[in-house]
């Protein structure tokens, strides 16, 4: 236990030895912004196509921290000045801010990339979560690095398979644009509900998060459980588990829950194994925990489509075909960290067979079921939304106060990343040596830790609503990691919905399960990123 806290305490101490961002400018290259173009050359001139941006076309600039500073003259020689935030900047990028709008500009120039290096940072960052994992464990001479291992290649040969490999890259691509376009028949019943009867579509002003966004959790809800009435799920379950079982010694039952939690939520997918739950071994009982904090379930999954993609076509397909490769690469991940922190000691079934409970008695009844489900999960998901972010708008309101009278918003300021202290500002660099550590560029390490902070301590939805809208200041490498490391139910309202839910089906383990719920958060976590680190590795 003293190894434990002396190696997590070293860990942290470098939380703020770290600098923010550098500030600096690309300079005598032309930038890019779709059609518009921004050129900031070394004598201190600039040339600007967007008037959106800022009425001076032409002009001197100077940088000030992290406030880029425009002055010249417009017509009738009216001499202006205009700022504009710096929000990111890299050596063929810059992201700045202007009220509430963001602008990115972009080179065209290829980025040269040291593949060496992204590999070796990726194969580094493994080896600190397995360690870290290692210092969580429960009994570490009785980990089975075989296991490890296996699972951590079976990661990288998904991600190498699905982004990599051509045939398959295009079979998941076909895949996400299916997806994408069943999230659109979502759609289609949010326009008639919500809609102009005058013919005028899907009236602007409530096309928003509740008529747009949640109704495809409802629809997603009813389709998987019309699927599961079918027997598709299970059986696509039963392949994945086989897989998973055959190549990693697992038992039957948390081979079957852990591939049951790439499709399902982390109380459905327990009912796949529901039989065996009374006999399931404690390491088996991590195991299923463990699946279920990272991975998410499908119909979640559209929402957060919604959230990276808006309305733009190809970034829905772009992103779902991310998150689909991240909820399968999440499977064999969680599976790794629950046996590292939970190691197998006991005697286990090897029986390989999925529940054939079902969810109606009909498929009517099993849409009316799922539709139900669905409706309750969308209601809680607004619920948590209108509370959490109301919640972190209090504690900013109060830590703005705060920073206010102790000097400490003058202090954020100065290092550049967050304006004044900010629950925000405070999640963001106590936890940028942890993104650091995954791979992240370190001018991105603030805005990936903050994500991270708020999946663990809110939830997920509130994370990736928020990179939706950071997205336009991070790297593309940043951004993609960011979606992989915040796919999963890793917070910590889930531990009382696991042990109040799998309870419910196995009230005999409720102590298990509490017992487990913060190991099973830990590796869930550790799962995540594990599959993020992969994503930055092969990016």
């Amino acid at each position: 236990m003293r190894f434990r806290g002396v190696a997590l305490s070293i860990l942290f101490l470098f939380t703020f030895s770290f600098s923010a961002l550098s500030g600096s400018i690309v300079q005598g290259e032309t930038l890019y912004n779709g059609k518009q173009t921004f050129l900031f050359k070394k004598d201190h001139s600039f040339q600007n196509s967007d008037s959106t941006v800022s009425l001076l076309m032409t002009g001197s600039w100077r940088l000030e921290k992290q406030t880029l500073l425009l002055s010249g003259l417009i017509k009738d020689s009216i001499p202006v000045s205009d700022t504009l935030r710096i929000c990111y900047t890299a050596d063929n990028r810059i992201s700045f801010q202007k009220g509430n709008q963001f602008y990115t500009y972009k080179s065209k120039k290829e980025t040269k990339r040291n593949y060496f290096t992204n590999i070796s940072k990726g194969i580094l960052g493994m080896l600190a979560l397995v360690f870290i994992g290692f210092l969580f464990s429960s009994d570490r001479k009785s980990i089975n690095w075989s296991l490890v291992i296996k699972g951590v290649l079976l990661q990288v040969v998904l991600a190498l398979l699905i982004l990599k490999a051509p045939f398959v890259e295009d079979f998941f691509d076909f895949i996400s644009k299916g997806f994408v376009k069943v999230v659109d028949m979502a759609h289609e019943g949010a326009t008639f509900v919500f809609g102009d009867f005058s013919g005028g579509g899907v009236n602007q002003y409530v096309k928003n998060f509740a008529t747009w966004i949640l109704p495809s959790v409802i629809f997603f809800s009813a389709l998987s459980a019309l699927l599961y009435y079918w027997g598709v799920l299970q059986r696509i379950v039963w392949l994945m588990a086989w897989v998973m079982k055959r190549l990693m010694g697992l038992s039957g039952a948390e081979s079957v829950s852990a591939a049951g939690n790439v499709f399902l939520g982390q109380t459905e997918a327990p009912l796949l194994v529901k039989p065996y739950l009374g006999k399931m071994t404690k390491s088996e009982i991590m195991c299923l925990m463990a699946g279920g904090m990272a991975t998410i379930a499908g119909g979640v999954l559209a929402s957060y489509i919604g959230f990276l993609g808006g309305e733009d076509e190809l970034q829905k397909i772009y992103f779902a075909k991310h998150l689909l490769t991240a909820s399968l690469m999440s499977a064999p991940a969680a599976i790794v960290f629950a046996k590292i922190i939970v190691p197998e000691k006991e005697e286990i079934n090897t029986d390989l067979s999925v529940s054939k409970e079902k969810l109606g008695t009909n498929a009517l009844e099993a849409i009316t079921n799922g539709t139900t489900d669905g409706l309750k999960l969308a209601v809680n998901v607004g619920a948590m939304l209108i509370v959490f972010i109301s919640l972190v708008a209090l504690a900013n309101y109060i830590l703005l106060k705060v920073g206010h009278f102790t000097g400490l918003n003058d202090l954020v300021a100065s290092w550049g990343h967050y304006p004044n202290l900010s629950f925000q500002a405070i999640l963001g660099y106590s936890l940028s040596p942890v993104a650091w550590i995954m791979g992240v560029p370190w001018d991105d390490c603030m805005t990936v830790g903050q994500l991270l902070g708020e999946k663990t301590i809110l939830n997920e939805f509130v994370a990736y609503l928020n990179l939706g809208t950071l997205k336009h200041i991070m790297s593309d490498k940043a951004t993609i990691m960011c979606t992989y490391v915040l796919c999963g139910f890793a917070n910590i309202a889930s531990i009382g919905i696991q042990v109040g839910g799998i309870g419910t089906l196995a009230p005999e383990r409720k102590g298990v399960l509490a017992k487990y719920g913060v190991k099973a958060l830990i590796a869930g976590t550790l799962a995540c990123m594990s599959t993020a680190v992969i994503a930055g590795m092969l990016f």
